[in-house]
């Protein structure tokens, strides 16, 4: 959540641990987050935890139309009464992951905010269901931006780099330290970007069953891809190797090596086949 520009920051409620806030306080910051955006002048953003609203006037210099998402009844209380009379700002007390973003926004949107920590993955996913915005910038914790920009084989490569990937691109812009906040937090934080693909590697019908599917094979990340999926596809050793070579993958290979699409093809062959068993017994 981001803080103020000016003004008394003893003006606002006290801070909520339980909520994981931390606002961002120094400016240069905040507008180098809004400009990461690069908002047309007739463009809707919704900001995810305005906070103490630093970053919603950021963003109110530059965009058409801002919608202020806060689950925090004082801070949105004090952001309306903060920017009363202007009708490009609508704040809305809820929480974010029981907000459909489409159906709010009502058009195209970009999508910006400072994360809660302890939340911040089922954010990202929240935020990439559809419709999706148009481009998103967050500002993470390092460790989750190291992991969202990771490549293949790499120690911070993981389920949540495929799970994202298969969707969207990201990109780290760059880092913030504890001493931008108040209070700090004890880590560093990063700003990443977000941008949906035009043609993403699953659809949405099997979004679901990739994530799970990705999330069990990194639980085993360490195993050779022919004891993953007989594991968890309950297949044979034969059918498993049919089905890794399908997919171009080699059957010593390990989940940490494997991209979005070598998952995706992996568990539309298994479907494939289920579908096709089906098709003969019916016959």
């Amino acid at each position: 959540m981001s803080g103020p520009q000016k003004g008394n920051a003893r003006a606002f409620p006290p801070v909520r641990k339980s909520l994981g806030q931390h606002f961002l306080s120094d400016p240069r910051i905040l507008a180098r987050i809004a400009d990461a955006l690069d908002l047309r002048s007739d463009e809707t953003v919704i900001e995810i935890g305005p906070g103490r609203g630093g970053l919603t006037e950021q963003l109110l210099s530059r965009a058409g139309r801002v919608i202020a998402i806060e689950v925090d009844r004082m801070l949105a209380a004090r952001l309306r009464e903060r920017h009363a009379g202007d009708p490009r700002l609508d704040v809305v007390e809820r929480d974010v992951l029981e907000t459909n973003l489409g159906v709010l926004a009502g058009e195209d949107f970009a999508l910006v905010g400072n994360v809660p920590y302890y939340i911040t993955t089922p954010i990202l996913f929240h935020a990439l269901r559809p419709p999706r915005p148009t481009r998103a910038v967050y500002l993470v914790q390092k460790e989750v931006a190291d992991r969202l920009s990771a490549s293949p084989g790499t120690k911070a490569y993981g389920a949540l780099t495929v799970n994202v990937n298969a969707l969207a691109s990201a990109e780290t812009l760059f880092r913030v330290s504890p001493g931008a906040f108040s209070p700090p937090p004890s880590v560093d934080s990063a700003v990443v970007r977000i941008t949906p693909r035009a043609e993403p590697v699953v659809t949405s019908d099997e979004e679901e069953r990739f994530r799970v599917f990705v999330q069990q094979a990194f639980g085993m990340r360490r195993k050779q891809m022919r004891r993953v999926v007989r594991s968890i596809l309950s297949v044979s050793p034969e059918r498993a190797e049919e089905l890794l070579a399908g997919a171009g993958i080699e059957a010593e290979a390990r989940p940490e090596t494997l991209t979005a699409g070598q998952f995706a093809a992996l568990l539309r062959g298994r479907e494939s086949g289920v579908r096709d068993q089906g098709a003969s017994g019916a016959g």
